[in-house]
């Protein structure tokens, strides 16, 4: 990376990208941005990761949202389209993303954990739209009724008030809580164990469901088999019965 506020590495096919500001609360400021951009589009690009783990450095803090010192100093009123990366909006991601929330996810933190597509976190985490607070904007939570009861995305929006990690999970918008020494140890096994499967299914697997939340019950389900129809007629589709009737694993090429 081209500086040192986002961190990558490589763990097998798992890629991590941490944000590293503890002494700023892993706030994001415009290198934070910047190194966000760059990560985003390594991870896309690199075909030995099959999988993308973003973190936050440190124990205490996934991230406090965007640099509000920043923010005053520029004088920021509506942010650009391209302010940030926003998976699913302004740049394309077929591969899946997993949040591992090692602490406070809070506005623009919440942001970065709401778009990836699983949430692990340690149980001292907590996540918070705390925008109401400081007069800002957080029109990013619009996919958040999709995630969550709506009742309960209305109480995250119009109180602050952040919910911890057992909350979260008990709403849906945490798949896994574990103790904080075992984030990244659970982080890394989910990545492999989605990592181990066929890299097309698992992608059209993923944009099915997000075509799905737009789209009504037969139109998802005709966008179900475009999506897999080349998943079915792929060299893969073929591979894997092969393995199981050779009792081996599989042998996936992607194609």
């Amino acid at each position: 990376m081209s500086g040192n506020e986002v961190l990558w590495e490589k763990d097998g096919p798992v890629a991590w990208m941490t944000i590293n500001r503890p002494e700023a609360r892993n706030a994001m400021n415009k290198a934070v941005r910047e190194g966000l951009w760059e990560g985003f589009r390594r991870f896309a690009a690199d075909e030995g990761a099959a999988v993308l783990v973003l973190t936050g450095a440190g124990d205490e803090v996934f991230s406090a949202g965007g640099d509000l010192k920043e923010m005053a100093e520029l004088k920021l009123e509506i942010p650009p389209p391209d302010y940030a990366p926003y998976l699913g909006r302004n740049i394309e991601m077929p591969k899946p993303v997993i949040a591992a929330v090692n602490g406070l996810a809070w506005a623009g933190g919440f942001l970065l954990a709401q778009m990836c597509d699983l949430c692990i976190a340690a149980d001292h985490a907590s996540f918070g739209i705390t925008e109401a607070r400081w007069g800002r904007g957080a029109p990013w939570a619009a996919p958040l009724p999709w995630l969550v009861p709506p009742r309960v995305a209305l109480e995250l929006l119009m109180t602050a008030d952040p919910i911890d990690a057992r909350r979260a999970y008990e709403v849906g918008l945490v798949n896994r809580v574990v103790p904080k020494a075992d984030l990244r140890a659970a982080a890394q096994a989910t990545a492999l164990r989605i990592a181990e499967n066929a890299p097309l299914s698992v992608r059209a697997g993923k944009a099915l469901v997000y075509a799905a939340a737009e789209l009504g019950w037969h139109e998802a389900l005709d966008e179900g088999d475009r999506l897999f129809e080349p998943v079915y007629r792929s060299q893969d589709a073929q591979e894997g019965p092969r393995a199981f009737r050779e009792k081996r694993k599989p042998a996936w090429r992607g194609k």
